[in-house]
């Protein structure tokens, strides 16, 4: 019976839908895997209940199959339990109140210390104001684990140095205080020194604006560097150290900020707190560096790790 139901629901999808002719065909082949099942335990496809179905989908998580196609096969099952409810085929869909698994949440993009290092490098070499200033934003961003929109529109009068702290404002209008390294107090130093050759002329309407912030902008509506051209200009200091583009973006070096305070041995917590997240959880992504630095450091710590019979000598 079901066999009738899932052409009638593959029929709907192509006229209704405008479904392409490989999404049907992987409707079918989804759809079908589940009636075998199924009926494998005795149950129509098409009168199936909610713990009939969930019974389905711990077989497919047992059979290995991943999150993702776990999560297509749900999908098939909700569209066509939605379209025999509709159809007046059955008087209830079992599967509406089920959600598929969770995709593993991706790993942040991670520099090592070198490749960081090589960026500072490109940064020295670039002369003048433009290099000074791009100096300090790489500083900031590294040293205190910025949004790229806290670091672009940092206030002047955000930063103190007689306090080495920078105060941020992100999300939610939430402030918090980010203590600063001595390069990145003297990058910042530097750079004031040739600050107001990036200001509009003092008599200009935008100069008002501009200069309210620690980095301003000669042509910006905002008053300050966009992150679109901070975004280029690490783009191309990335390629002047020999990096590819592609792997270092403004978040990625929060996200080295993060993982590298980590491996030295920051505490969770205190990251959470310098990054400016609401939550631990948000933070929790960077514990695979914890993990590998236990692993490490079980490794080469523990006695048993040295010692084969297990004894102290």
């Amino acid at each position: 019976m079901s066999a009738r139901s899932i052409d009638l629901f593959l029929d709907m999808m192509a006229a209704e839908r405008g479904a392409a002719r490989n999404t049907l065909d992987a409707y079918r082949r989804d759809l079908e895997d589940a009636a075998q099942r199924l009926g494998g335990h005795g149950v129509d496809l098409e009168k199936a209940q909610t713990g009939d179905v969930e019974a389905l989908l711990s077989d497919l998580a047992a059979d290995g199959l991943s999150p993702a196609t776990a999560a297509r096969r749900l999908s098939a099952l909700k569209r066509y339990y939605r379209f025999l409810l509709k159809e007046g085929l059955r008087a209830d869909d079992p599967a509406k109140t089920l959600s598929g698994p969770k995709k593993p949440r991706p790993l942040p993009k991670v520099l090592s210390e070198s490749e960081v290092e090589a960026l500072f490098d490109a940064a020295d070499r670039m002369e003048g104001a433009e290099g000074l200033r791009l100096r300090a934003l790489l500083e900031l961003l590294y040293a205190g684990g910025l949004r790229v929109s806290e670091l672009v529109t940092l206030p002047l009068s955000g930063f103190a140095r007689s306090e080495r702290c920078l105060i941020v404002t992100g999300k939610g209008g939430k402030d918090r205080l980010i203590p600063l390294t001595d390069a990145a107090l003297d990058a910042v130093d530097a750079y004031k020194a040739v600050r107001a050759e990036h200001l509009p002329a003092p008599k200009a309407p935008a100069y008002g604006v501009a200069a309210r912030y620690l980095f301003p902008s000669r042509t910006a509506r905002g008053g300050h560097l966009t992150r679109e051209r901070f975004a280029q200009r690490l783009k191309d200091l990335t390629l002047a150290a020999g990096l590819d583009p592609q792997r270092v973006s403004p978040h990625v070096m929060r996200h080295a900020f993060a993982t590298h305070l980590l491996a030295n041995g920051a505490d969770l917590r205190s990251v959470q707190t310098l990054l400016g997240h609401a939550d631990v959880s948000t933070t929790e992504i960077y514990t695979h560096v914890l993990e590998a630095r236990l692993k490490a450091l079980v490794h080469d710590a523990h006695p048993l790790s040295h010692d084969e019979t297990g004894s102290e000598g």
